[in-house]
């Protein structure tokens, strides 16, 4: 077992960023039965504003509350987003219910618009699996050609193997691939980033990791590892920038975020407000 030890600027950070207080999003709905299968959603005043989907960290684990904060900030900057929950590791989700309910908010809440999946930490792990469905034998469930129109992963988990040898969150690999060490290497092929692009070289789905060069929470070997077999992956790292501070509001990171989305949706048609401040979220 790897012992984690952070530095007192990683652990303020953490603090900071974590201790937010939640944000009310003014629109709430459901895309299943359960109760983790909701979402909040803040509206753009364009119509015309881009689509971001934005799929919380936590280790599989926590709750979405700790990214509403964020979810706020990127609405005011006139972006129209969509924060899921779905069944998380630990409780009623895990492998597989935590990859069908993922598969299932991107397959049926765009609406058919374009957008960009972004996630943080182990939400930017699910939004890269995402990218990667594609790549999944056609028998596979949760295989699929319907894929986002960009992906953003902020310091993401890239590699459930790595993840699981540096004990990560105590143990948080596993625990999300069921518990059995027997059944970790058949599971991760199917949902593990790294595994899946591996030898492929591409998914096909223009893709942006961003991270911070002294992020003390993902080992920077899961970027570096994840970049060396993705042939047209865009990196962007952002100098004396940490993990938390990338969706910490009005942070310099979170602009970096906020900019990419921009720049990402600039593809297809996307125009940002002249004012970086647009208010996002109508009633």
């Amino acid at each position: 077992m790897v012992s984690r030890v952070i530095s007192a600027f990683a652990a303020e950070e953490e603090r900071r960023v974590l201790s937010l207080k939640p944000v009310l999003a003014p629109v709430h709905g459901r895309y299943g039965d359960h109760p983790h299968q909701v979402y909040d959603a803040w509206p753009a005043a364009d119509p015309g504003a881009p689509l971001v989907i934005l799929l919380h960290g936590g280790y599989w684990r926590y709750d979405r509350m700790h990214l509403t904060p964020f979810a706020a900030y990127l609405a005011r900057q006139g972006l129209d987003v969509l924060l899921p929950g779905f069944r998380r590791s630990g409780g009623a989700g895990g492998y597989p219910q935590t990859f069908d309910d993922v598969a299932r908010i991107v397959d049926t809440l765009t609406g058919g618009r374009p957008y960009i999946l972004a996630g943080h930490c182990s939400g930017g792990h699910l939004a890269l699996w995402c990218a990667a469905r594609g790549l999944l034998p056609p028998g596979s469930r949760w295989h699929t050609r319907a894929l986002p129109t960009g992906v953003l992963a902020l310091a993401p988990i890239t590699d459930l193997d790595a993840t699981r040898r540096d004990d990560l969150s105590d143990g948080a690999a596993l625990q999300l691939l069921g518990g059995d060490e027997d059944l970790f290497e058949e599971r991760m092929r199917a949902v593990d980033p790294l595994t899946l692009l591996r030898g492929a070289g591409t998914t096909g789905v223009p893709t942006v990791l961003l991270h911070g060069a002294v992020d003390e929470e993902v080992p920077l070997t899961q970027f570096a590892d994840y970049a060396a077999v993705h042939d047209d992956l865009r990196t962007v790292v952002l100098p004396g920038t940490g993990h938390y501070t990338l969706i910490e509001p009005e942070a310099p990171g979170a602009r970096a975020v906020a900019d990419t989305l921009w720049e990402m949706s600039a593809a297809f048609g996307a125009r940002r407000p002249d004012s970086t401040t647009a208010k996002g979220g109508r009633p």
